[in-house]
């Protein structure tokens, strides 16, 4: 008895190759070359080639977006014209009128410019006044209103 003439009981399975070339594909569904293509790669799913990622560019970006909903304002000048004297301005007055859109109804409403006549209007609590719309309509301007910078003295 020789080993070359002894014979298998069961047929044995031949080993599927794979990325070794022939009908198996040749990349073994790798792609082509390049980093990868090769064995053992790892590479961070944030690495963008070595472009700044989102995240850094953000930070490069200057400037600020105030999300802060900023008053309506109008000229004591147009008030005159759909107002009479002794009318209550108010949100709802102004709504009425026309001045105000039903969609600014949560937004600040200021009064500038008291340039003009000197009408007296009865002003709602809601409604923020000018110091020089407040002089002309009569009423004092409060200090705790008008706000100032604080001086600063010398360099931090």
């Amino acid at each position: 008895m020789q080993i070359n003439t002894l014979k298998i009981k069961y047929s044995k399975k031949k080993r599927k190759t794979v990325g070794r070339g022939g009908k198996k594909g040749t990349y073994s569904g790798k792609g082509g070359k390049g980093q990868k293509g090769r064995s053992g790669v790892s590479i961070n799913p944030l690495f963008e080639g070595g472009r700044s990622s989102l995240i850094d560019r953000l930070k490069k970006v200057r400037g600020f977006k105030s999300y802060k909903m900023r008053a309506v304002v109008f000229k004591l000048a147009d008030l005159e014209k759909k107002f009479q004297e002794n009318d209550t301005i108010n949100k709802e007055s102004l709504i009425k009128s026309g001045l105000l859109d039903r969609k600014d109804w949560k937004r600040k409403v200021k009064i500038l410019s008291g340039e003009g006549k000197n009408p007296k209007f009865k002003i709602g609590d809601d409604i923020l006044l000018s110091v020089s719309v407040k002089k002309s309509l009569g009423t004092s301007a409060d200090k705790t209103s008008v706000k100032t910078k604080p001086v600063q003295t010398g360099k931090k």
